[in-house]
């Protein structure tokens, strides 16, 4: 049933009480269906602990999950939250006294939870992974590994195929085969016990996996995140967006075997709290890998209460139809709209500087691709977000802005070039010094000079934000001088005077002068 009420600056919270832990998303939803995550909080409460021989969530259990919860609620109050959606996932709805925990924590803390089967878990799980990739119509694989279940999605950009959830779970199989509490080395045998149990649960989803032919797989959830941590220190596989690699996780999984849980839990980069069922977590991984044929897990942040946001904002129609723009420009418009920025001005700006970039490509005064036009479009767009801390030095704020903004879709190069293209659009030019410490191949240096001045003379064609000019192309090299013409509705000297002041800008790039030239429209 379609939501008619208007979101109006609402603070929502969301609680995901899973099996290992209690997850907190707490954000801002603005009236342009931007958001600004507030908080994000997580709690190991171990709800699962001893649970999975006899289905019973231990007292000791439920008291840290309600405890967690209660402080999780008056934290997402205090910030403001008028709403708390909450999702029990495996430990709760496996249980044969979910009901004496659900009325526990209703009376202790007030909250309400939805229990969900593991399908909606799956199918949460997939919507928030996908809130921060781009995979077009190539259908990919989603995997989550919680401590009591497994959940599993197949679907492309548009379309959900094929949901399952897999009682195996890091938790569950280390209960099972492991046993909680031991702290010796692991035998292979016993490594591999667990695999093949896995293997055997895996059997109708690998019939689906495999007529689908799939070469994209994305995972999720703490446990997956570690070991692909891990693995990027002890094997210095790690180059910014992190990607488990099967031959990395077999070496990984020995390693852990190897150890007691002491020693594991000074190894690089492990979260101490999960050394103790970080092997059977291998272990699920492993087999998941081998049996899919996968040689790699890209790594998602994006997780259930990802999901549940989404869910959340999905039933506005205004959120839906947003949610059509592809990911990159739906990503770069959200971060300028948090930021409250002058939507109108960007958009005539980016419109210039791309009218400038396709002109100057012409008279083949660069040889850039369409890539760094699309990363030039996207600097245009939020090259005043700085605005919002202060308008001197707004470019410097841009820039610390861009750079560690939560930019999904983009790889980091892409955002740092993006955040220099902003930095440099006005006051003082890359100096070499400057460009020497970006971590950038010497081409995508020269792009960011290039490209940081074409937005120079673009932001200038609309110094007075009111779009008085319509049409800018670099029109003729003569002589060593490129002619810069635009057009306008109406006196645009105030224009040309702010061009005729950046004519070194240019020179310093391209080497040649700049003449321009203007005409008012009849």
């Amino acid at each position: 049933m379609e939501q008619t009420v208007t979101i109006l600056d609402q603070i929502i919270g969301f609680i995901d009480i899973g099996t290992n832990a209690v997850r907190l998303l707490v954000v801002k939803i603005n009236p342009n269906f931007s958001y600004t995550i507030i908080s994000q909080e997580k709690e190991v409460v171990r709800l699962g602990e001893d649970e999975f021989s006899d289905n019973i969530l231990k007292p000791e259990a439920m008291n840290r999950a309600i405890f967690v919860c209660g402080k999780f609620l008056s934290l997402a109050k205090t910030y403001g939250a008028t709403k708390i959606l909450t999702a029990g996932t495996s430990a709760i709805r496996e249980a044969e006294n979910k009901a004496t925990f659900l009325q526990r924590l209703f009376n202790e803390t007030g909250l309400t939870v939805q229990v969900i089967s593991g399908e909606e878990e799956a199918r949460l799980i997939y919507k928030g992974v996908l809130s921060g990739i781009d995979i077009g119509e190539e259908k990919a694989l989603f995997i989550d590994l919680g401590g009591g279940s497994t959940e599993i999605a197949i679907g492309d950009q548009y379309q959900l195929h094929y949901t399952c959830s897999l009682k195996v779970g890091a938790i569950r199989l280390t209960t099972q085969f492991i046993g909680e509490g031991w702290t010796k080395p692991i035998s292979d045998a016993i490594y591999k016990e667990i695999k093949n149990y896995v293997h055997y649960n895996l059997r109708q989803v690998k019939m689906v996996v495999k007529e689908c032919g799939l070469k994209l797989a994305w995972g999720s959830s703490g446990t997956i995140i570690n070991l692909a941590e891990v693995a990027g220190k002890l094997f210095k596989k790690n180059n910014g967006d992190l990607v488990l690699n099967r031959k990395n996780l077999k070496r990984l999984a020995s390693t852990f075997c190897s150890l007691t849980l002491e020693e594991r839990r000074k190894l690089p980069g492990i979260n101490p709290y999960r050394a103790d069922i970080i092997v059977a977590g291998a272990a699920i991984v492993d087999a998941i890998m081998d049996d899919f044929g996968l040689d790699e897990i890209s790594v998602s942040h994006k997780e259930l209460r990802d999901g549940m946001l989404v869910e959340y904002l999905s039933t506005f129609e205004s959120y839906k139809e947003l949610q059509k723009t592809p990911l990159h420009n739906r990503n770069i418009l959200h971060l300028g709209r948090s930021f409250n920025f002058d939507e109108a001005h960007s958009k005539i700006v980016s419109t210039l500087a791309l009218q400038l970039f396709d002109s100057a490509k012409q008279l083949k005064l660069h040889c850039l691709s369409d890539k760094y036009r699309d990363l030039l479009d996207y600097a245009a767009t939020l090259h005043d977000i700085g605005d919002i801390i202060s308008f001197n030095n707004h470019h410097l704020h841009s820039h610390y802005i861009i750079s560690n903004a939560e930019l999904y879709g983009f790889d980091r190069s892409e955002i740092t070039i993006i955040a220099n293209i902003a930095r440099f659009h006005r006051k003082k030019l890359p100096t070499s010094k400057a460009l020497k410490k970006l971590d950038l191949t010497e081409e995508a240096k020269l792009a960011v000079m290039i490209l940081s001045t074409l937005l120079r003379i673009a932001e200038k064609l609309d110094r007075s934000h009111t779009g008085i000019v319509n049409k800018a192309e670099f029109t003729d090299v003569k002589d060593g001088v490129v002619t810069l013409f635009f057009s306008c509705e109406t006196d645009c000297s105030m224009e040309k005077w702010s061009i005729q002041q950046n004519k070194r800008a240019f020179y310093e790039v391209f080497q040649k002068q700049l003449a321009v030239s203007c005409s008012v429209n009849q």
